[in-house]
């Protein structure tokens, strides 16, 4: 974990070099979802490939950008695109940004991501808070060593998502009139979809949704006590008994058919926020 450390100053040390922003709270958008970027009053945008150890994701929608700036007059730092797993990088390399947002002042969470429904009652383009997960990716950021100074070695995981900001999101979706499901998403390794047996599996364990992120942020995030918040769109209907076939392309024309309604959620939610 010490070259961790080493290695979040260096990103710090540049970032400050461009930026003295102290945001509070960071956003990471998933597929799909990068159009709440156009809330952000933009003070400086960098690109990953520039950072020191950011990785550049390799997926079509990501575009590896981080905008610091300003929503509802509160300083932000947004990650437009993430990298995942199943590009071959490891947990800490995925969840290397959440460290250094902490460095950068972050305490509060906002995470976003598409993913297939799997629940009955879902349907394709629903908007859903979590507020459990199921970890089967196989793996886990906080293997190795422990760094003390970053969390604890056993971090507590019953309240993975912060409730009362999950109130706070039930209640900006009432106001708006903006249906918003709860539920569990379990994040699996990918990159293929699953099966029929796997969907009736994961139904089966308790999970409303799959995806193939937001779980390894989480967990970095809660490590260092960060307060977190996750939506996930759903795509597209993951029911055995009636699979149909689906393409990228057509999860991410939903993801942003659905995302103005996201996007008035996690402004609204910012809004509230007392940070």
């Amino acid at each position: 974990m010490l070259e961790t450390r080493t290695q979040m100053q260096e990103a710090v040390d540049f970032i400050r070099a461009h930026t003295a922003s102290t945001p509070a709270i960071g956003i990471i958008l998933g597929t799909g979802l990068g159009g709440l970027v156009q809330e952000i009053e933009a003070e400086v945008v960098l690109d990953y490939k520039d950072i020191p150890h950011f990785q550049v994701s390799t997926v079509e929608s990501h575009h590896g950008k981080l905008i610091f700036g300003k929503i509802s007059g509160k300083p932000v730092v947004a990650m437009k695109g993430r990298y995942h797993y199943y590009e071959g990088y490891t947990l800490k390399q995925v969840t290397f940004p959440v460290r250094v947002m902490h460095a950068l002042g972050v305490r509060s969470l906002l995470i976003s991501n598409a993913a297939g429904g799997m629940n009955p009652t879902f349907r394709r383009g629903d908007i859903m808070v979590i507020y459990d997960h199921i970890n089967l990716i196989g793996d886990n950021p906080l293997i190795g060593p422990n760094d003390d100074t970053l969390g604890p070695r056993f971090p507590d995981m019953s309240e993975a998502y912060c409730e009362k900001y999950i109130a706070l999101a039930e209640a900006v979706a009432l106001e708006e009139r903006i249906p918003l499901r709860k539920g569990v998403f379990v994040a699996v390794a990918g990159p293929n979809l699953e099966t029929r047996a796997e969907y009736r599996f994961l139904r089966g364990i308790g999970a409303d949704v799959v995806g193939m992120s937001t779980v390894p942020e989480n967990i970095v995030a809660v490590h260092m006590s960060m307060k977190v918040l996750a939506f996930s769109i759903v795509t597209d209907e993951c029911f055995p008994d009636a699979l149909e076939a689906v393409d990228v392309p057509a999860i991410i024309k939903t993801a942003g058919e659905t995302e103005p309604k996201l996007r008035t959620l996690m402004k609204g939610v910012i809004a509230r926020l007392d940070v």
